[in-house]
């Protein structure tokens, strides 16, 4: 069954989607929620992206959006050639890696299907 998933250590769905319901999303607040959510649903239809997540329970900075789009690309091994995403963090340098990243990869993909 598709799903959509929210990844934000803080915000709330409607915090970034004026139109959308809370309850559209499955919301994980960090990269290992992140990755279990993926391995138990499989991939979402479409996912919105923090970077910054806080931190860890040791105190130090806890793995970031850009990590979650890494494990992603290089480790899942899901098709993401459809995927749909949107890249809502307020820091615009991690946000322009996660996009560059998604959009090289998904190019990739379409570059080498066939």
């Amino acid at each position: 069954m598709a799903y959509q998933l929210f990844l934000d250590d803080l915000r709330t769905v409607g915090m970034v989607y004026k139109d959308r319901p809370a309850s559209d999303f499955v919301i994980v607040r960090s990269f290992e929620a992140f990755k279990s959510t993926i391995l138990e649903r499989g991939l979402p239809a479409f996912i919105s992206f923090d970077n910054d997540l806080g931190l860890d329970a040791s105190g130090r900075l806890a793995p970031d959006g850009y990590a979650a789009a890494k494990w992603l690309v290089y480790e899942s091994g899901f098709d993401l050639s459809d995927l749909k995403y949107y890249v809502h963090s307020a820091n615009p340098v991690a946000a322009e890696q996660i996009r560059s990243l998604l959009q090289n990869y998904q190019a990739h993909l379409r570059e080498n299907k066939g």
